[in-house]
């Protein structure tokens, strides 16, 4: 079984044929993108606001817009601004940052990058560049960057709830479920109850092998009327694998029109029926569709 959640994981981050288009992107979660098709997500959230610092008094009032607009989704209005922030103090962090975000949230990772990067330069301590830069390693698969980055930001914050969310996210993609679970149980204890942790914590479940025990994580998380999208999808997912249909359509219809939640529901079947088929066996790296999928929150962006 596990060997099969680990091709299933596999083709997800792929965007193999088996898979709609939003089934391949964190993280994370995160971790963000804007792929913009109707089925569902398996995600690992990662994109939850990175706080930008060392501003000077000067720009804050530019930063807190430029902040709002990228918030509400106007990108080009907060390019815009962190652009003008940018020309008046080539050396300005959060500036940077600010248009790394900019292109972070169109899908311009690798010109992200090197915003994150410039930011990062200027100001190693600071860790709004360094989870932009960890965040493009994940949806770039280089996943071992983004481990190390996400535990760079962890020596400078510890017990940090968003790099926390991060790693876990990083490591599963890695094929270290393991790992993974490990860390985001140990930044539950510092964060109780915090739903971005326990979400991704019931996704590594569910690809490790344990979908039954991923799915008792989501309850704790989606039973709240506010949960993430995310973990109501991620629920469904645990539930489809476990031959529980008519729960993960109940699920699904929430956020999903009824012919996406039939395609879902097709496609955990036939996932189902593929993982019953094989022995498990060992996970090799590659992993979680976590990264890709369907947009973050307006208010991860940053």
């Amino acid at each position: 079984m596990k060997k099969n959640l680990h091709s299933f994981a596999r083709n997800m981050v792929a965007g193999s044929t088996g898979l709609r288009p939003r089934l391949a992107a964190l993280v994370v979660v995160l971790l963000g993108t804007t792929a913009a098709c109707t089925t569902t997500t398996t995600q690992h959230l990662t994109d939850t606001h990175p706080v930008t610092h060392n501003s000077s008094p000067s720009s804050m009032s530019e930063l807190r817009i430029a902040d709002s607009a990228l918030d509400s989704g106007n990108i080009d209005v907060a390019k815009t601004i962190y652009d003008q922030i940018v020309q008046a103090d080539p050396h300005s962090v959060a500036g940077l940052t600010g248009l790394g975000n900019t292109l972070y949230a169109v899908g311009d990772f690798t010109r992200a990058g090197v915003y994150y990067q410039r930011a990062s330069q200027l100001d190693a301590t600071n860790t709004a560049p360094l989870i932009g830069i960890a965040r493009v390693a994940i949806h770039q698969r280089r996943f071992d960057e983004a481990i190390s980055t996400y535990r760079q930001v962890l020596t400078l914050t510890p017990g940090d709830a968003l790099a926390s969310a991060g790693l876990g996210a990083a490591l599963d993609l890695s094929g270290d479920h393991a790992g993974a679970q490990a860390a985001l149980r140990a930044a539950l204890k510092t964060n109780p109850g915090d739903p971005v942790l326990s979400s991704n914590l019931g996704l590594s479940l569910i690809l490790g092998g344990n979908p039954r025990e991923g799915a008792n994580v989501l309850l704790d998380v989606t039973r709240y009327p506010a949960a993430p999208p995310q973990a109501r999808q991620d629920l469904a997912l645990a539930y489809g694998l476990l031959g529980n249909t008519e729960a993960a359509a109940e699920i699904l219809a929430r956020d999903l029109p009824k012919a996406s939640v039939q395609d879902n529901l097709q496609y955990y079947e036939i996932q189902r029926k593929r993982l019953l088929q094989q022995p498990v066996s060992s996970i090799s790296p590659a992993k979680v569709a976590a990264v890709q999928a369907q947009p973050v929150q307006a208010a991860s962006l940053r």
